[in-house]
């Protein structure tokens, strides 16, 4: 499957790297050279350099990074976090995320370069960049502090989560 490139999507070619400069970050990742890149003019075609079975592997890999790549240069990714608990709140403050998780401090987490957060409600958290990686990184670290528990499904969980609650033990 070929990869399109919309319009304001550059796409440079070298012998070990591929970058995509879009409107929103300019992305780099380095080629395996096991994958043969063409460009056919809007289209990127990816095949394997060889008849190995790593080779096959790896082209269905690269073409699924770039696509993502094109995909995060031109419209972005984002993750969206609920907090479900008492006390349990979030507040953005420029490159910084202030989390309340019921601890008896305050976390403080540092957000990367490239990424930002918006808090649009105290108790949601929406995580933005052009890496997806890097963002689904980003939630699954903040998700960490306090990842959902099975009894009352309190803490730090993905918008889209369904956490199975478990029946209290009875004697």
């Amino acid at each position: 499957m070929p990869v399109g490139l919309p319009a304001g999507v550059d796409v440079q070619l070298s012998a070990e790297s591929i970058t995509v400069k879009g409107p929103l970050a300019t992305l780099v990742q380095a080629i395996n050279p096991l994958v043969r890149v063409e460009r056919d003019g809007t289209t990127l075609n990816f095949s394997a350099a060889d008849e190995s079975r790593a080779a096959a592997a790896m082209s269905g890999t690269y073409r699924a990074l770039v696509a993502n790549m094109v995909h995060g240069v031109s419209t972005g990714f984002e993750r969206r976090l609920t907090l479900i608990g008492t006390g349990y709140r979030a507040q953005a403050q420029g490159a910084s995320l202030n989390l309340s998780l019921g601890f008896s401090h305050p976390v403080v987490y540092e957000l990367p370069e490239g990424i930002k957060a918006e808090t649009p409600t105290q108790t949601e958290i929406v995580i933005k960049g052009a890496d997806r990686q890097r963002v689904g990184q980003v939630a699954a670290e903040i998700r960490g502090y306090r990842p959902p528990e099975p009894y009352k499904g309190k803490g730090v969980r993905y918008a889209d989560e369904v956490v199975a609650l478990k029946e209290v033990k009875k004697k």
